[in-house]
């Protein structure tokens, strides 16, 4: 290994290629779920509605990048610093960087929520935005991630000054802990199964952002690197099995409950002439696209990989990436969407 693999450029290539993806799946879900003014009634700026869903998934993405980066350091080990500091020495200063663009996506996704929650309003106070976070949980969700996220910063600073001696695992578990809030103020207002729902929504939102954060780490810093990514890439593959699973079981789970106990609509009505089912649709072919990704990465280039061979992981890396970029664009929206028919 020599050093400059060790030392090798981040493939920015990838995280461009998530983001757009991310980006797309949004606007293809605010088309799909655009419905004709109704007379009589404010409706929000057309500015405003979509903009949302957009800093929605920046600030979704930048969590991922945020605990990803983290949880590189756990991947790649603490017994090798040699080989694994000029990794960190580019992943920390990344986290910190995530961790406040996830906090400045939230303060202004809270500022286009409130301006959605008044609308008709030229302008907006500080009592606006003050009485928003009052009256509604979305409100109070978006400051404390915005707070959590300052946190992760601060802490991600000390990372740069005394590097493992603050521990990953912290930073991990900060990040995830941050996610726990906004899942909850979205759907699963069916109160029949509200506790399960709540529950089912916090591990599906916790085990795709653990996935895809890991998985973009690794893609991003740590592919041209094959003695770290033999190390790093089996211990990742049992974690994102596990995340695929939970992701997988908790969407479905969530996205039925909310369907099968709407009273207006046939069940199957709702998945295929609703905006809300069309959504769950799409997002359930990327999660079998990926699966499918995975599986490749899992049985025919990681034994490849443990043996110290070059492969094309980067690329397929990146194409499982851009699909899990697209079905973060498509829940954002859907944890909006109604379930009526279109």
């Amino acid at each position: 290994m020599t050093q400059a693999e060790t030392t090798a450029k981040p493939r920015y290539a990838t995280l461009f290629c998530v983001v757009t993806a991310g980006l797309l799946g949004a606007l293809i879900g605010v088309a799909l779920t655009a419905t004709a003014p109704v007379p009589g009634v404010v409706q929000p700026d057309a500015v405003v509605s979509a903009g949302i869903p957009v800093v929605r998934v920046l600030l979704d993405l930048a969590a991922v990048t945020t605990i990803g980066l983290a949880l590189l350091s756990v991947l790649v080990g603490y017994d090798r610093p040699k080989l694994t500091e000029p990794v960190m020495r580019l992943a920390r200063p990344g986290g910190v960087a995530a961790a406040l663009v996830w906090a400045t996506a939230a303060v202004v996704a809270l500022i286009l929520q409130t301006a959605e929650y008044k609308p008709g309003s030229a302008t907006l106070s500080a009592s606006d935005i003050g009485r928003y976070i009052a009256d509604v949980g979305a409100g109070k969700a978006l400051v404390i991630v915005a707070v959590l996220a300052l946190v992760h910063a601060g802490i991600g600073a000390l990372a740069l000054r005394f590097g493992e001696k603050v521990p990953a695992e912290v930073r991990v578990g900060l990040g995830l802990f941050a996610l726990l809030p906004l899942p909850v103020t979205g759907h699963a207002s069916n109160w029949n199964y509200h506790d399960y729902t709540m529950i089912s929504m916090e591990l599906h939102v916790m085990s795709a952002v653990a996935w895809t954060g890991g998985l973009g780490a690794m893609a991003v810093l740590l592919v041209a690197n094959r003695t770290l990514l033999a190390h790093a890439l089996p211990r990742f593959s049992k974690l994102a099995t596990l995340c695929l699973a939970l992701s997988a079981a908790t969407g479905l789970f969530n996205g039925l409950v909310e369907i099968s106990l709407n009273p207006t609509i046939g069940f199957w009505a709702a998945i295929f002439t609703t905006p809300y089912g069309q959504l769950l649709v799409l997002k359930l072919v990327c999660t079998g696209v990926i699966a499918l990704l995975g599986a490749n990465v899992r049985w025919r280039l990681m034994p490849r990989i443990v043996r110290h061979d070059r492969t094309a992981l980067a690329a397929w890396a990146t194409l499982e990436l851009t699909v899990m970029g697209l079905a973060f664009g498509f829940a954002v929206v859907l944890t909006r969407a109604p379930v009526v028919a279109s």
